[in-house]
């Protein structure tokens, strides 16, 4: 059995619970074929309903896809998205479960991450999730400070803390794979955030290159890195202050990811970290649309919840 073929068993069998009787789309693009066809392949022995469909990569993370492929999400009774471009943030996810399908995508998925991480115990990783949810659930306030220069405070509000487990088994449910974090679009921040770990467009950051983010009142005001700065001004010229908006505070519970490896998918999930996103939060308790959502990870994080520091799971040996 191929490693494709085995993370593919783990996706469809174990984490989407897929059944017969039920139907299925796998939603791929033109760089992902090979992980799309696996997970086809094993979805096709389960069941007689599945389909995948094909499309060219997004332009941009959180763009929406075609509207064949939006129709075919929310026709399914299970999604699996192995993308180059995250659909995690779209209306065509958020459609596909408001219409009852199981989702999991797989956004910016490599063959190596694929095979990575979802050699995983999933139980183990949903335990965690809910280890850390309940020492968050109720805060009002979260901080969060590094050495590396980080202090950052965040509103919560009216916001639910959502758990990223990797099993979706519930009509309606929606996970990444691979998974393991726990996250909440916080309703204001204030302060600075250093990301030491991985971002987007420039995957693992090398020893001592650090991107510094300022934020007021939710807004990110200040942005070091020039590539990411005209990314979200570009953003913004379509938006408006939505691309600056402080999107998420998540935080990684998956401790079978012993190191970053400069993918986003799976390095934001790794135990002990700490990831932050800008733009689009409207697909996970938000109100801001934007056609971006970047996330960046931080390394060695203290998280306070009402001033009180809580245990993060901390990423096996």
């Amino acid at each position: 059995m191929t490693a494709l073929r085995t993370a593919a068993e783990t996706a469809v069998r174990q984490c989407l619970g897929l059944e017969a009787g039920e139907s299925c789309a796998i939603i791929t693009d033109d760089e992902r074929v090979p992980i799309g066809e696996a997970l086809y392949d094993v979805a096709s022995e389960v069941i007689d309903d599945a389909v995948i469909v094909r499309y060219p990569p997004g332009e941009t993370h959180g763009s929406e896809p075609p509207e064949p492929v939006a129709a075919a999400m929310a026709g399914a009774d299970v999604v699996l998205a192995p993308t180059t471009k995250s659909l995690s943030h779209t209306r065509a996810r958020t459609d596909a479960n408001e219409a009852g399908a199981r989702v999991a995508t797989l956004p910016g998925i490599t063959e190596d991450v694929f095979t990575t991480g979802l050699d995983a115990d999933y139980d183990s990783i949903a335990a965690h999730c809910e280890a850390v949810r309940e020492q968050v659930a109720d805060a009002d306030e979260i901080r969060v400070t590094t050495d590396a220069g980080t202090d950052i405070t965040f509103g919560v509000g009216d916001r639910e803390w959502l758990a990223d487990t990797g099993i979706v088994h519930e009509p309606g449910e929606m996970s990444n794979l691979p998974a393991g974090e726990v996250f909440i679009s916080p309703t204001t921040a204030d302060g600075t955030f250093v990301v030491d770990g991985t971002m987007r467009p420039h995957g693992l950051l090398e020893d001592g290159h650090r991107l510094t983010f300022e934020v007021e009142d939710g807004l990110v005001t200040h942005i070091s890195d020039d590539e990411i700065r005209e990314t979200v001004g570009n953003a913004a010229d379509e938006v408006g202050d939505a691309a600056y908006n402080l999107a998420e505070l998540g935080i990684g519970t998956n401790v079978a990811v012993t190191e970053l490896v400069g993918s986003v998918l799976l390095d934001e999930k790794a135990g002990g970290t700490v990831h932050i996103a800008i733009g689009d939060d409207a697909g996970i308790g938000g109100d801001t649309d934007a056609p971006i959502h970047l996330d960046g990870i931080i390394r060695e994080p203290t998280v306070l919840a009402d001033g009180e520091p809580i245990d993060l799971p901390v990423a096996a040996d």
